[in-house]
């Protein structure tokens, strides 16, 4: 009997984080943190595989790509990539101290893709959420939270409460939300890898675009305190 194609698309999902763990764990440094002097302040993008740039140059990577448009835009700041590929909100939480002693200003949060995948209980990555931002604000960090959506298929129960635990941590934090970290790229053929799950350099130049706006709106809050 042939593989329902819903059926097909969960097991890719299920190899490419097998793939992406075996890959991992590699912290990509962007590009050498300038003298303190020279930058207006350090932004940590903090994340899984998405953020690590998995499969793609490190130039191409969102976070080397955020750093040029930043600069480009007359803007100083030090983008660092903290991103582990397969990490899950768990192991963040476990990294958070070490985050930490980068001494960001500002903070993107990008993880819990890698629960959703795994059939994790999503009270569980909301907590794990509430308490890595709980740590990052008590030292007058920014943050910037991606938000994440599950595939249709895990089923809708599944997939409603996932991605409430972004806007219900949002609100209890005041953080800054991107509604979801892969808009207009995310299934979109030429956007990704062939695993259909990682971005290529063009889709996270869509990725950069996208976010921008809410790295604005945290520099502006950062330079405001």
């Amino acid at each position: 009997m042939p593989t329902p194609p819903s059926r097909k698309l969960l097991t890719l999902f299920a190899l490419t984080l097998c793939s992406a763990i075996t890959a991992g764990p590699a912290i990509a440094a962007g590009t050498a943190k300038p003298a303190a002097s020279s930058t207006q302040g350090t932004i940590v993008a903090f994340g899984d595989s998405l953020t690590a740039g998995y499969g793609v140059a490190e130039s191409d990577s969102y976070p080397a790509q955020l750093q040029r448009r930043l600069h480009e835009n007359g803007l100083q700041w030090t983008v660092i990539n903290a991103g582990i590929s397969g990490e899950t909100s768990s192991g963040a939480l476990a990294r958070v101290d070490w985050v930490m002693k980068l001494k960001p200003d500002i903070v993107i949060l990008e993880t819990g893709a890698n629960d959703g995948l795994r059939g994790q209980d999503p009270e569980l990555t909301r907590k794990n959420l509430d308490s890595i931002i709980t740590k990052l604000q008590s030292k007058n960090v920014v943050v910037v939270l991606a938000g994440m959506r599950m595939l249709k298929n895990l089923g809708p129960a599944y997939t409603s409460k996932f991605a409430e635990v972004y806007r219900r941590v949002t609100k209890e934090h005041k953080t800054i939300l991107i509604p979801f970290f892969l808009d207009k790229v995310a299934g979109k053929e030429g956007l990704n890898l062939s695993d259909g799950v990682h971005p290529t350099g063009k889709g996270y130049a869509i990725v950069t675009e996208n976010i921008y706006p809410y790295v604005i709106k945290a520099i502006s809050q950062k330079t405001r305190r």
